[in-house]
């Protein structure tokens, strides 16, 4: 029996093999349980629960130059974006925070602006999904075969 989770109920049932962790760039992991039906509401546009321990996140809150470099050179944004660093415009307040300002990641997101134009919660709503070729899929395959797992527990769940 499918059942809507919560985070922590999420993470609490634990038949978890992975999470999704951005580290240098790089998407390292990520699964869900099967047995469960995400709530787009409470993913990130891309499928994606940033961890509540997210250093880009704490550098934001603190405003600390000395953190907010640190995730600039971790997440390669002069590399990915050209930007060159600054503290005033080096910070992530997660893409749903609708009470802030999107930084330099979250305005160049592709699936982010794709979901939001398509007035979509996350792209597991989205038909197209299987067949979207937006940059965050290219450069994490795998990471799009999970949001596409996890948007067919989500469609089977409706039914």
């Amino acid at each position: 029996m499918r059942t809507q989770s919560d985070r922590r109920q999420f993470i609490r049932n634990s038949s978890i093999a992975g999470c999704a962790l951005l580290v240098s760039g790089k998407l390292l992991a990520f699964s869900f349980p099967q047995d469960e039906v995400q709530d787009p509401k409470k993913l990130n546009y891309c499928g994606y629960t940033c961890p509540k321990d997210c250093q880009f996140l704490e550098a934001s809150l603190k405003n600390d130059s000395t953190l907010k470099k640190a995730a600039y050179d971790q997440w390669e944004i002069k590399e990915r974006y050209h930007v060159e660093f600054s503290a005033d415009k080096i910070f992530c307040f997660g893409c749903k925070n609708d009470d802030k300002p999107a930084g330099v990641v979250m305005t160049n997101c592709t699936v982010r602006s794709c979901a939001i134009k398509k007035k979509f919660d996350s792209c597991i709503e989205c038909k197209s999904l299987k067949n979207c070729d937006k940059d965050l899929w290219l450069r994490f395959p795998e990471f799009h075969k999970s949001v596409i797992s996890m948007q067919e527990s989500y469609f089977e769940g409706k039914s």
